[in-house]
């Protein structure tokens, strides 16, 4: 219960905080900002921003490692969750982060969409253009700049505080993803959850397979606990 309504805090301080406190919102750069960020228009985009931007959808497909096969063992689905976040971001995230309840067992087979979150060679892959953005923005980007606009623009605050967001709230998936896969280390835990993206990204390309179940077998399961 405790942690349900830290979460719920989390989310109303988190919109709170973007709507009464952060800098002013600049409607029409905003909105410019966003279609050249699309478009690929990045030419006049500090390398920090378009970093910043590109590491919200890192952090997304992160989440989507766990959540989709966490929302296999829940009563809520992930899937509307991660579709909310790609509008709004962490906002979206959370109310199902509040919702779960703790899971450390998975039953059944993986199909594609499973099989692709679970594999190691997807946690490589984000790595890799983590490490890539990462140096981009840190060599390229232009710092007195990204202060000045975070500093003054609502839509760069937000999404910068955003990205800290998702590495604090990451550990609530995290613990019971490792049980699922038998990985009862309390110091492989804390490695993970306290180095902030490479950790849980170093985590995706380790972690072992999440183990399968036959039809058959979840069904004897299921009749020996109706026994």
């Amino acid at each position: 219960m405790g942690r349900k309504i830290a979460l719920w805090l989390v989310w109303v301080g988190f919109i709170a905080y973007v709507l009464l406190l952060a800098p002013p919102f600049h409607l029409e750069e905003t909105l410019t900002l966003i279609k050249n960020l699309l478009t690929l228009q990045w030419a006049d985009i500090n390398a920090i921003i378009l970093t910043i931007f590109s590491l919200v959808g890192i952090w997304l497909q992160i989440y989507c490692c766990l959540m989709f096969i966490d929302g296999r063992m829940q009563n809520i689905r992930a899937w509307p969750f991660l579709l909310a976040a790609v509008g709004t971001g962490v906002i979206g995230l959370l109310p199902y982060l509040a919702l779960r309840e703790p899971n450390q067992e998975f039953s059944g087979r993986k199909d594609g969409l499973l099989k692709l979150v679970d594999s190691r060679s997807t946690g490589v892959v984000l790595l890799l253009s983590t490490v890539v953005l990462l140096a981009y923005g840190l060599f390229v980007g232009d710092w007195e700049d990204f202060i000045a606009q975070f500093q003054s623009d609502r839509f760069i605050n937000g999404m910068s505080l955003a990205v800290c967001l998702f590495a604090v709230v990451f550990p609530t998936l995290l613990g019971d993803d490792m049980a699922r896969r038998g990985l009862n280390n309390s110091g492989l835990f804390w490695t993970v959850a306290l180095v902030p993206l490479l950790g849980p990204l170093a985590y995706l390309c380790l972690r072992p397979p999440l183990p399968e179940s036959s039809d058959r077998s979840v069904q004897q399961t299921v009749t020996s606990t109706m026994r």
